[in-house]
């Protein structure tokens, strides 16, 4: 692994967002991806919407960790843009929140179908929707991992955009917080079939409850933010929810 001050996040067109965390804007739909270098692991939060995409993202860690590789993926939700690009990390150990696997296997074919609604070519939307396995951890509560030299903790905070909706929090002053499309930023917060917007400000006072007022926190599309807009958006749920 790559030390702190030598990892070259411009490089490879990420954003620096901490000590030893960046993130990639993707193109297509302005899906975040994540990366956390420990000394020992490292951490993606998010896969990509194809095979192809995982693979470049997967390349482009290699790269980033300086010949050290993925060891540990969390996707922050079950929607194709964030979880199609899992099988290009053989090896890795994947999270999810609890209940994620039996949905993601069952739902296969709805992923394929929502991807190539959103433009995905069906070939690529079909190979990777055949790939996907379940999550090999799912977590209820919170998990804590140690990479070496930074701590991150893994919440399942749902039900809220999804019923499975996983944070990912990078110790630090101030903390990190991957939000998943519990909070976006780029657009309003998108409430398909499988949202509960009722339960959903409750998720984001867990949210904020882990990155607390300092924190930065990640939507899963758009730039980062502050605990002001996180709160901001929080209420905005809570009274259209009623």
């Amino acid at each position: 692994m790559r030390t702190t001050r030598d990892i070259p996040w411009a490089a490879e067109g990420w954003e620096r967002i901490g000590p030893r965390t960046g993130r990639r804007r993707l193109p297509g739909w302005d899906c975040t991806v994540g990366l956390v270098a420990g000394e020992r692991a490292a951490l993606l939060v998010d896969a990509g919407s194809t095979l192809r995409e995982g693979a470049e993202l997967r390349e482009q860690a290699e790269r980033l960790l300086g010949g050290g590789r993925v060891t540990h993926l969390a996707l922050t939700h079950p929607h194709f843009d964030h979880v199609l690009g899992a099988p290009a990390f053989p090896g890795a150990t994947v999270y999810g929140a609890a209940g994620v696997g039996a949905l993601l296997v069952a739902g296969r074919e709805e992923l394929r179908d929502d991807a190539v609604r959103y433009g995905v070519d069906p070939g690529a939307a079909a190979a990777a929707a055949g790939a996907l396995r379940a999550p090999g951890v799912e977590v209820s509560g919170t998990l804590a991992l140690d990479l070496g030299g930074v701590s991150v903790v893994l919440a399942d905070v749902g039900p809220g955009h999804t019923g499975q909706d996983l944070v990912v929090v990078v110790a630090g002053e101030p903390p990190v917080v991957f939000c998943g499309d519990l909070v976006e930023e780029s657009g309003e917060p998108q409430a398909g079939p499988d949202a509960h917007p009722a339960a959903w400000p409750g998720a984001l006072d867990r949210v904020l409850a882990l990155g607390g007022p300092t924190g930065r926190y990640v939507p899963g599309h758009g730039a980062v933010v502050g605990a002001a807009f996180v709160t901001a958006q929080r209420d905005v749920l809570r009274t259209a929810a009623g």
